[in-house]
């Protein structure tokens, strides 16, 4: 392994000393520069990403009112840790992550940082191809004349296509800046989705039976809730990238994009959440679309819609497993070649994991609390703590002492509770409530006794406020 320590401008800098001139001159000499506009669509389109699809999932796991609460609360330690990482690389001098934790931490650091940035986008890869396939098969399934089991319509040979035809060609681009305007299309595409969702809230909701436990105020599954939560919600491990691709990147001018960034994603990850969750309450699975019936013509175009927003968001995270590899092992700079090689290499690696995986929710839970928990909560606040020369009573210390802690928690007990009780999955098969009315509309006459089979809450989903 080739690792080079990160070139470091300047000692380390009261915090006070950041002003709006301030700027992490970025290392990466091949990269173009964006405006806020696009630096803002890149950032939403990360956070967007496969992880929104399980967030009304995360509201069956922690209770729906506890879980709107939770999901402004991870919301607002994002923004918070996301420019708590760029004021960390300005204190140090550094303008990646991983440079910072490496001038921070020492090489023990630098390792188990670059592990977690591998990982987490990685497995995102793997969670995009698993949608990809799933979304697409039933599309393509709803097309007139096309054998339902036909091999060219099934999941595994349309995330082969697909992988083939569209995310590896864009993931070849070494340019993060060129892809602002992919990412505005997937956010178009992401607001249609959630449009959809919302219509069939008002449409299919009052259709489907709600389960006794709906409305309790909070369960025991919240830790790994917070686990899928913050799945959905970070983009820390391609800030600097986004960052370092701003025209005249300064603090305070990331601190506008994040804070704009987030409050969209916010906005929109609440709403799908939440009319999601309020379609099918307890019968909601972690792939929201695998609740919805087969034959519901909007929902499918909004699968379609989903699929291709997936597959636009593939790129960045292969920018980031790709950036991890390079700077570890061909000091931040690999030549054509090997830029291609190493691409290919990423890509089919992540192709053939999602074909052996067909539940989505185990992969958003894991990946939540194994990398995105210390991505979010740990990492940046023990950066910032031990560079900060602030006083212990200051508000950013105080926060960075609270989220320490809590994402310890979280990413070790959201790993036992993913382990120990795991999801189900319909592995694409039909709800009940599809079977039962074959035009998907009138689902009032499902059986007192079906319901009352299929309602009964486990233990793990009772309420912990009797």
């Amino acid at each position: 392994m080739s690792y080079q320590q990160p070139q470091l401008r300047d000692p380390r800098q009261r915090e006070t000393d950041l002003s709006d001139r301030e700027s992490l001159v970025s290392g990466h000499g091949h990269q173009g520069k964006s405006c806020q506009c696009t630096a803002v669509f890149n950032v939403v389109n990360s956070v967007i990403g496969s992880g929104i699809i399980g967030l009304p999932y995360s509201m069956k796991q922690a209770g729906f009112p506890l879980g709107v609460l939770l999901l402004f609360w991870v919301s607002y330690i994002t923004d918070f840790s996301l420019i708590l990482l760029i004021k960390g690389g300005a204190l140090s001098g550094t303008d990646s992550y991983q440079s910072l934790v490496n001038k921070t931490f020492g090489f023990p650091g630098y390792l188990l940082l670059s592990a977690l940035q591998f990982m987490y986008p990685f497995i995102a890869m793997i969670s995009y191809n698993i949608i990809t396939g799933d979304t697409l098969s039933k599309v393509f399934q709803r097309i007139p004349g096309v054998d339902p089991g036909s091999l060219f319509i099934g999941r595994h040979f349309i995330i082969v296509v697909s992988t083939v035809t569209l995310t590896l060609p864009l993931s070849l681009y070494r340019d993060i800046a060129k892809l602002g305007k992919i990412s505005l299309i997937s956010t178009i595409l992401t607001i249609l989705i959630l449009g959809i969702v919302m219509t069939r809230a008002v449409s299919l909701g009052p259709n489907i039976p709600k389960t006794e436990d709906a409305w309790v105020f909070a369960k025991p599954n919240a830790i790994q809730a917070i686990g899928v939560m913050s799945f959905a919600f970070i983009c820390h491990h391609n800030c600097f990238l986004v960052y370092g691709s701003l025209q005249e990147p300064t603090v305070a001018k990331w601190c506008r994009v994040i804070h704009t960034s987030i409050l969209v994603s916010v906005f929109i990850c609440v709403l799908f959440a939440t009319c999601g969750y309020l379609t099918f309450t307890g019968f909601t699975q972690g792939d929201l679309f695998e609740n919805y019936c087969r034959s519901d013509d909007l929902v499918t175009f909004g699968r379609f819609c989903y699929g291709i927003t997936v597959i636009l968001t593939y790129p960045i995270e292969c920018f980031v497993t790709r950036e991890v590899i390079a700077n570890v092992f061909f000091g931040g700079n690999p030549s054509s070649v090997f830029h291609i090689i190493l691409t290919v290499v990423i890509i089919t690696a992540a192709m053939l994991v999602s074909l052996l995986i067909d539940c989505l929710g185990i992969v958003l839970e894991l990946n939540g609390a194994l990398c995105a928990a210390p991505l979010i909560f740990i990492i940046p606040s023990a950066c910032y703590l031990k560079l900060s020369e602030e006083p212990r009573t200051h508000a950013d210390k105080i926060m960075a002492c609270v989220m320490l802690p809590v994402g310890a928690v979280v990413m070790v007990v959201g790993f036992v509770m993913a382990i120990t009780n795991p999801q189900d999955c319909t592995h694409g098969q039909e709800m009940f409530y599809c079977l039962t009315s074959p035009d998907n509309i009138s689902l009032t006459n499902i059986s007192h006794s079906h319901l009352q089979l299929t309602t009964q809450p486990s233990l793990s989903n009772r309420s912990i406020f009797q």
